[in-house]
């Protein structure tokens, strides 16, 4: 999806509901009514934000995003409202806050129901205010910046167990939008896939039986699955005309290589691995009890003269993945591990190992 443009273009689909979800967009673009978006992670909530921001008198002002479950709440109060120099240690020069950033123009606030609770009676003071205090500041400073919010929580359970404040919420949710997930709204997936395909430079096309595939698939992970699923099939198959078995190799990919999809690589990719007889087998290996038993067709791997450092190789395609999901996932780590099938706590131990996450 694209970063500019008008509901139109933000947002794809002919259902039922995004023809809702356009209009209502249209609607509330020209005011300066605060937002609330709700709906599932990956649904394209940040992209309606953006569409209204595009629509309204403020497009040519900033647009700033702040994903509040992603900073660390003792950061979040200088990134939402700066600090002085030497207000608290490490803060060697003065910094503007987001919402100066966003003067003029829209401020969207990401996984507000993540949002800790000391904070949410500083952002609701904010925003009756309509004035910030800098970090270590005395003077208050004006701004005017339109708040769009998302949050993909049961908000209502939410103020019900006194874990987000009412008056905050309704000083948020002047006007709500709810996104559907893409599961609700399945007929939108060929015009989806189209639209990830545009520009691409792989040649690949989904078979009228793989793009039936595709919207018979439930998407857990909505639309953003739906992106993965389609930026995957660009690279193991390139150049080809995508059939329903391997849509079903790539939907049920997982941190694991199965013999299917080992077997359907290998068909799709030429091999360049030697022959048995252009191997020089060493003496002491070539008697049958200690010759390793050759692998099969499907299992036979590209090995060149040179040797392969098979576990470097593996642990740089585990970090490759686990960072590709952390930014599929805007770093909410337990949507990194869902996309991967891994338990919390066993990716948190992966990005340690590979550097991705501090020690805690």
């Amino acid at each position: 999806m694209l970063t500019s443009g008008n509901a139109e273009s933000l947002l794809i689909g002919i259902s039922r509901s995004m023809v809702e979800v356009r209009y209502l967009i249209r609607q509330v673009a020209p005011s300066s009514a605060s937002v609330i978006i709700t709906g599932p992670s990956g649904s394209g909530k940040e992209m309606v934000a953006r569409a209204i921001h595009a629509e309204s008198a403020r497009a040519a002002k900033s647009y700033v995003a702040v994903n509040c479950g992603a900073i660390p709440r003792d950061l979040l109060e200088s990134d939402l409202f700066g600090h002085e120099k030497g207000s608290f240690t490490g803060a060697v020069t003065q910094k503007r806050g987001r919402f100066e950033d966003a003067d003029g123009g829209t401020l969207f606030l990401d996984e507000i129901g993540d949002m800790p609770a000391d904070m949410q009676v500083k952002l609701l003071r904010v925003l009756e205010e309509r004035s910030v205090q800098r970090v270590g500041g005395r003077g208050e400073i004006a701004v005017d910046a339109r708040i769009i919010s998302a949050t993909h929580r049961d908000i209502d359970e939410a103020m019900a167990t006194q874990r987000f404040r009412e008056d905050l919420f309704y000083r948020l949710a002047v006007f709500p939008i709810d996104l559907p997930s893409l599961g609700e709204r399945r007929e939108d997936v060929p015009q989806l896939v189209l639209h990830f395909l545009q520009g691409g430079t792989s040649g690949v096309k989904f078979s009228q039986a793989a793009m039936d595939r595709m919207v018979a698939h439930s998407w857990p992970g909505n639309v953003r699955e739906l992106r993965n699923v389609v930026e995957r099939a660009s690279i193991l198959f390139p150049r080809m005309t995508i059939s329903a078995e391997q849509v079903e190799i790539i939907l049920h990919r997982r941190g694991r290589v199965s013999n299917a999809e080992r077997a359907a690589l290998w068909e799709a990719t030429e091999r360049t691995a030697p022959t048995c007889d252009a191997i020089e087998v060493p003496e002491a290996l070539q008697s049958e009890e200690t010759l390793p038993e050759a692998p099969s067709e499907t299992e036979s791997a590209a090995i060149g003269e040179a040797p392969v450092d098979l576990r470097k190789m593996m642990a740089d395609l585990e970090y490759r993945y686990i960072a590709e999901a952390l930014r599929a996932s805007e770093g909410v780590v337990a949507d990194a591990a869902r996309l991967l099938s891994l338990q919390r706590t066993t990716l948190i131990e992966k990005m340690r190992k590979h550097g991705l996450a501090k020690a805690a």
